[in-house]
């Protein structure tokens, strides 16, 4: 059993090092506007330098490659005749919902006792849009209250409208500012609020 725990360590371990490749590629074509394959490697490389990159011994171009190839063969880039790389309308949707994992509420010093409340009711026929709300409202620290109720301690409207708009949701979405939610001491202890 040991051993096939260290060979599922490793290979999730290698499957983040690829998706953190991926995600460099993107980001670097977004923020260049397309560039060549000779060009993308050196800004993939600083990108993945502020994400806190180890260099391995495999070539580091020989990873971009399959990275690229990967990318391509999942419709998110696309090369052309003349060797640009760019992102496809696939590719720019998949950017958006990296960035909006990643994004983080800031977080005022002190606790103004207001709960942010998130609802919604998203058709069946959107399932894809609803699941994705749920995984974004999740990755940046919302708790979850009941199927489609979601709370976070502090206030992120902006975020929120952001949301609205990229997902087309708009009346789908009810932002709730509550003064009291029964029996709290649970999400006050996991917010860490006093």
């Amino acid at each position: 059993m040991q051993i096939q725990t260290g060979k599922r360590k490793s290979t999730k371990e290698r499957k983040a090092r690829i998706a953190t490749v991926q995600k460099a590629v993107l980001f670097s074509l977004a923020a260049a506007g397309g560039l060549t394959l000779a060009l993308l490697a050196p800004n993939a490389l600083q990108v993945l330098e502020q994400f806190g990159w180890v260099k391995t011994k495999r070539n580091f171009r020989q990873t971009i490659n399959i990275s690229v190839e990967r990318l391509s063969r999942a419709g998110l880039i696309i090369k052309d005749n003349d060797g640009h790389i760019n992102l496809t309308k696939r590719g720019e949707q998949r950017l958006s919902e990296l960035e909006r994992m990643h994004y983080r509420i800031d977080q005022p010093k002190r606790w103004d006792n207001k709960w942010r409340l998130v609802s919604f009711d998203i058709k069946e026929t959107r399932k894809e849009v609803r699941e994705l709300l749920r995984s974004t409202l999740q990755s940046v620290g919302f708790v979850r209250l009941h199927r489609s109720v979601w709370v976070y301690p502090h206030d992120c409207e902006d975020f929120l409208s952001l949301l609205k708009v990229d997902y087309h949701i708009g009346v789908e979405v009810l932002y709730i500012i509550a003064d009291y939610i029964e029996n709290d001491g649970w999400l006050r202890k996991h917010f860490d609020l006093s």
